[in-house]
């Protein structure tokens, strides 16, 4: 479930708002995401070309609702809304985008709230282009060169239970031609007090983070290579000062912070921005740093943070003396959770493969459609599952110390 909503907050949230962990394009497309935040009996089909960030206003979308058929058309942030649709009828939404036709799954509305749909356009024009690009990057031979942060580098702070969660997509921006060696690895730490650091999907196999310690080795090819980390900044008070210093220079760099109560954040290298408010009702306060120079450290103070009782830390510091005989046992349990977790990861591989399989014989018309859209649908299903169990994995081994970006 919590797969779904992630990719549902992608669909709904501007650009300069999403969340991080960003999927593959190809494998929302087309799919009914549960949307609870809608009222009840709402479809939203959003169109874009190739990326979640390139809406298309204007495309007339058509839902088949049985044997009647509902047109709309897109706004300027691409989506189409159709409000009191049958909740116990078979839905499809469609649309033509210069020539391509765009066909959703069928599908139904859920008893209580929404649903939204992604059409992508250009999904194989894209692929195509990304892997010739790719080839011709690998060929090149590196040079000497620097690499910035930029394009959509962005810092995410968002609060669970009192406790400060912070999402950092840092893009690492090449301009020139060819590869580039920076003299050595894209080197960054965390600030002081940062805890549970991960990387993210869409990070580069190479990446690695180490406490509070991200490296990137290069050479880095031409473009951008995105690297997406999570991590908790524990504090205590009603104030907390952030400092994150960056390695090479950025280009830009927006700040989202949930506002929670009376919260306020400041900084000397931020320039306030307007409040941003997501689709399910969360408000952002926004920032953007520009034209930071390499060694540049970035500050931000917090202040009017959610005031937390010490008394809660103090019982957990009895319970844990008081179970430490356990400390063994549930080692062992770790282990076997990680163990069946790397099973999950393998079998969705797997999965995610068959579909990349399925939709090259589709493109190729070796498939019929019928036939096409029965086997992609039992993939989407096994794949829910799959993420459903990876989710409910991670809950046990990780004891929920990883955050939903906002």
């Amino acid at each position: 479930m919590r797969q779904a909503l992630l990719l549902a907050l992608l669909i709904a949230l501007p650009a300069t708002v999403a969340a991080q962990n960003v999927p593959d394009p190809s494998a929302v497309h087309g799919k009914p995401l549960p949307a609870p935040e809608l009222a009840d009996g709402t479809l939203t089909v959003r169109v874009v070309r190739e990326a979640m960030a390139n809406s298309l206003p204007g495309q007339t979308v058509t839902v088949t609702v049985g044997s009647q058929t509902l047109t709309g058309r897109t706004n300027d942030s691409g989506r189409a809304e159709f409000m009191n649709v049958p909740r116990d009828t078979d839905l499809r939404a469609q649309v033509t985008v210069d020539g391509e036709m765009l066909v959703s799954e069928t599908f139904r509305l859920p008893s209580r709230g929404g649903v939204r749909v992604a059409l992508i356009a250009g999904l194989a024009r894209a692929v195509a282009r990304r892997d010739a690009e790719a080839a011709a990057a690998r060929s090149a031979p590196p040079v000497r060169g620097v690499v910035t942060l930029g394009g959509n580098s962005r810092i995410i702070g968002e609060f669970q239970n009192d406790n400060l969660f912070l999402f950092y997509q840092l893009d690492i921006v090449n301009n020139a031609r060819a590869p580039v060696d920076m003299g050595g690895p894209f080197e960054l730490e965390l600030p002081h007090g940062a805890a549970g650091a991960t990387l993210m999907e869409g990070s580069p196999k190479t990446a690695t983070i180490n406490g509070r310690f991200l490296v990137v080795p290069g050479p880095f090819p031409p473009g951008t290579t995105t690297v997406n980390v999570q991590y908790q900044l524990r504090f205590s008070g009603s104030d907390l000062a952030l400092t994150q210093r960056f390695p090479v220079s950025v280009e830009q760099l927006p700040v989202f912070i949930q506002r929670v109560g009376t919260m306020t954040f400041s900084s000397p290298q931020l320039q306030p921005g307007t409040d941003r408010v997501t689709d399910a009702g969360l408000t952002f306060a926004s920032a953007e740093a520009s034209g930071l120079a390499a060694g540049s450290e970035l500050r931000v103070q917090l202040s009017n943070l959610p005031a937390r009782s010490r008394v809660a830390e103090y019982v957990t510091l009895g319970l844990a003396l008081a179970v430490i005989g356990l400390g063994v046992w549930l080692s062992m349990t770790a282990r076997r959770g990680e163990a069946a977790r790397q099973l999950l990861v393998s079998r969705r591989d797997a999965l995610l493969t068959r579909l990349e399989e399925l939709e090259g014989k589709r493109r190729a018309g070796k498939m019929a459609d019928d036939r096409y859209l029965a086997r992609r649908q039992r993939l989407i299903s096994d794949l829910e599952e799959i993420y459903h169990e990876l989710d409910e994995t991670g809950s046990r081994t990780q004891g929920g110390d990883e955050g939903v970006a906002a």
